[in-house]
């Protein structure tokens, strides 16, 4: 084993103890992110290892990093080890696949990005617990840098064995709602052209609908959604040099590929060949990502009356209550209005009803709004404009937006998640009222 494989391996156990054994503000800022991430997930023993882990590189105390902190504290430290610990700011966690069995380790795909990377356990026991792995199976866990050529295992990992197509879609999916904030933590250019897309998307929102907030019944909503998806993919084929008034036959021959090709992916992955073209033409096909398709939910469909709202960082949003919601707060006693109680309670526990919703509210009938929170939760000290930030906070909502569903994902993740449907869809006998299955990024 490499003398600086085996030296990460020393300074990180003691990087965990000085953590783990830390008094005052880094004990309480511990404390407080382990007590945040425990209320979003499981609290088995595997994710407590891995909030600690995270904390160590990711926490904050102050405007310092544990890291930082580490470094601080022990002068004794050369120079080769201030700079690997200084490398380990950019440790992330994700979804890997074993692509191969190294003598000393593996290389790992990431599923998010579709990187690679050498990862070599930087311990005898490591190596050994690991070593029944197999090509194939996926991992998830936090790796971190050792030097410019391979990576170790930060953590703790979780074994997921080989997943098909539709299993491993469902487990990209857990990971984008269990980890928003490390969707494309090794790719940034990644990252940034999804958040472009979510304010490109709401450029075309305003454009189409005029207003940032529109309410219609829920079967022409959904009409209105249709259009404005099939306005966003003609303005993507166009921004990819492809018109989109040629035909498939057209596209296959300006681009070198036979057409029977483009048919049978198109066929493969269940999707409108000319967005499959898109994704094949390699003399106009800039573009890295894909947007999702963008439908009303099945239940909302059918609603009497449904508010969507566009944002260009927190993306788009369906609420059918909204309406009676704004007439609560309208009334002059908003309890004389029938579940107005049970309907305010949900906005403040529904993970879906956002804070810039709230905020929205807030702006419309601050005074209504912060007499019925007053009542609501018997708080007749609460005041809207120093508390709701903190009310929000407390009912687990984020402050700032995660990124939203909306958002334009890598081509291979699109690909992923159209032959998972098609593979379900083939395994399951058609019937009436059959859904899709809720899989990865749709």
């Amino acid at each position: 084993m490499d003398s600086i494989l085996e030296r990460s391996h020393q300074l990180k156990q003691a990087l965990t103890d000085f953590v783990l054994d830390a008094e005052g503000e880094l004990a309480q800022a511990l404390e407080t992110y382990a007590a945040m991430k425990s209320r979003r997930g499981s609290s088995d023993s595997v994710q407590q290892d891995l909030i600690i882990d995270s904390f160590v590189t990711e926490g904050r105390v102050g405007d310092a990093s544990p890291l930082d902190l580490f470094i601080q504290s022990h002068l004794e430290l050369t120079q080769s080890d201030r700079l690997l610990i200084n490398s380990w700011h950019r440790t992330f966690i994700g979804l890997f696949a074993i692509t191969k069995i190294l003598p000393d380790g593996f290389e790992l795909m990431n599923w998010l990005t579709a990187k690679h990377y050498i990862v070599k356990p930087n311990n005898a026991q490591i190596l050994n617990n690991m070593s029944r792995l197999k090509e194939g199976e996926i991992l998830l866990t936090r790796i971190t840098p050792v030097n410019d050529i391979y990576w170790t295992f930060s953590g703790p990992y979780t074994q997921m064995g080989k997943l098909g197509k539709p299993k491993l879609a469902v487990a990209i999916g857990n990971f984008k709602e269990n980890y928003k904030n490390h969707l494309y933590s090794d790719a940034p250019d990644l990252l940034e052209e999804a958040w472009q897309s979510i304010a490109q998307y709401h450029e075309r929102f305003i454009e189409f609908f005029g207003s940032d907030e529109i309410t219609l019944p829920g079967y022409q909503l959904n009409k209105k959604i249709t259009e404005l998806q099939e306005i966003l993919t003609q303005k993507s084929l166009e921004a990819a040099g492809i018109d989109p008034s040629k035909s498939l036959e057209e596209v296959a021959q300006e681009a070198g590929i036979e057409q029977e090709e483009i048919k049978a992916a198109a066929a493969e992955l269940g999707a409108d060949p000319k967005v499959v073209s898109q994704i094949f033409d390699n003399k106009s096909g800039t573009s890295k990502m894909v947007m999702p398709k963008i439908e009303l939910p099945a239940d909302l469909k059918k609603a009497e009356q449904v508010t969507t709202f566009s944002h260009p960082r927190w993306g788009q949003m369906f609420l059918p209550t909204y309406s009676k919601a704004k007439a609560i707060l309208e009334a002059e006693d908003w309890q004389s209005i029938e579940g107005s109680e049970k309907l305010i309670r949900h906005y403040l526990e529904d993970k879906n009803i956002n804070a810039f919703i709230w905020h929205r509210l807030a702006q419309q009938y601050p005074t209504p709004l912060e007499h019925v929170l007053q009542n609501l939760l018997q708080r007749p000290e609460f005041r809207l404009d120093s508390d709701l930030e903190a009310l929000l906070q407390e009912f687990n909502k984020p402050i700032e937006p995660e990124l939203p569903e909306i958002a334009s994902v890598p081509i291979h993740l699109h690909n992923l998640f159209q032959d998972a449907v098609v593979e379900v869809s083939k395994s399951k006998p058609k019937g009436k009222g059959q859904k899709k299955p809720a899989l990865g990024f749709q």
